[in-house]
């Protein structure tokens, strides 16, 4: 158990550690507004939060103004200021399709996602609706989390443009926009959504979104939530008890209560997932010829350096651990080596 905090002479509570958490709105509310309490009761330690976004935890991370940043999705490979982060997996969410409870469509399958997000499918009556248009409604930032997953999935490309006319600055205030159109449509998740009354959730391919589904793998939109952290942050051994707390009871009931499944408790859904992308792969096949041609290539993903692997890996099961902190300087040394390879060939007059 970690030291207690203590009090000031003038009875004042002073915690043992203070933890700055920024980020995406769906794991505020999945988890980390249920654990403040829970934080300063258990752990004496002391739990700001800022929820917004995605992105803006990230940014907020790099730039040393948060220490953990809360992603709703991995890590943006073709962003290379995002590569000295370690993300570390903590649940699994669902992404959800959402419209107003009167709309009468009640499932929707992954080509018609594609095609309404591509601006292709534009009426309810295309999905066996209303004669209405579909007032698509999407998040502003293109590096978002629910949305950069969701595109990632049907387009192999988390960047993807779409055509969304109606942004906003996160799933909180898309909700809002959603919960008062009836012919209104966007994305969210489980979590989310689960007991606002003021949204309807549709099935996606004939399958509800649910724990059972994610945790089985057959619900075809899950994505995984993240805690984001630089490995050199100065404020270690406190983001090292915060990640440590993760994995307590306290943190897992609650990410439980709010329909998430906890990492550790997802079993092999991801040694198959191999088997879900190629189901969703074969469920967007009614694309139009000028869809393929536009699609980008598949990449194969670009494989973690071992010492970031170690590291992550290292954290997930012991953060405060002497061999974690190893893998943490050891990461340090092959970055230093890379630095100064990389100065080294900048630097040679006679390049091959």
């Amino acid at each position: 158990m970690a030291a207690s905090g203590s009090k000031s002479s003038t009875g004042k509570f002073v915690p043992k550690s203070q933890i700055i958490w920024r980020g995406d709105i769906v794991s505020a509310r999945g988890f980390i507004n249920d654990l403040v309490d829970a934080y300063r009761k258990e752990e004496q330690g002391l739990l700001t939060v800022q929820p917004f976004s995605t992105i803006s935890g990230i940014d907020a991370v790099i730039d040393g103004k948060a220490d953990i940043a809360g992603s709703a999705r991995a890590m943006n490979e073709e962003r290379e200021v995002e590569q000295q982060l370690v993300f570390q997996p903590v649940a699994l969410d669902a992404i959800v399709v959402v419209t107003h409870p009167r709309n009468p469509v009640s499932n929707i399958s992954l080509a018609q996602l594609r095609q309404i997000y591509l601006g292709r499918i534009k009426n309810w009556q295309e999905l066996g609706g209303t004669n209405a248009p579909i007032n698509l409604y999407s998040i502003a930032a293109p590096l978002d989390g629910v949305e950069f997953s969701f595109r990632n999935l049907l387009y192999k490309r988390g960047e993807q443009r779409v055509a969304a006319p109606r942004l906003y600055l996160n799933t909180s205030k898309l909700e809002e926009a959603i919960a008062i159109d009836p012919n209104g449509l966007g994305l969210t998740t489980l979590s989310s959504a689960f007991a606002n009354r003021g949204m309807k959730m549709l099935n996606v391919e004939g399958m509800t979104a649910s724990t059972q589904s994610i945790a089985d793998g057959s619900y075809p939109l899950f994505i995984t939530l993240y805690v984001v952290q630089r490995a050199d942050s100065p404020n270690r051994p406190a983001i090292d008890d915060f990640v440590r707390f993760l994995g307590s009871a306290t943190a897992l009931q609650a990410m439980r209560q709010h329909q998430l499944v906890p990492y550790a408790e997802a079993g092999d859904v991801y040694t198959r997932d191999s088997e879900r992308l190629a189901f969703i792969d074969s469920a967007i096949v009614s694309v139009t010829p000028a869809d393929v041609s536009a699609m980008p290539r598949k990449r194969q993903p670009r494989p973690i350096a071992a010492p970031r692997a170690t590291l992550q890996e290292r954290i997930a099961i012991a953060p405060g651990a002497e061999s974690t902190e190893e893998a943490r300087k050891n990461l340090g040394r092959a970055e230093k080596a890379k630095a100064a390879r990389e100065a080294a060939a900048d630097s040679d007059p006679n390049p091959l």
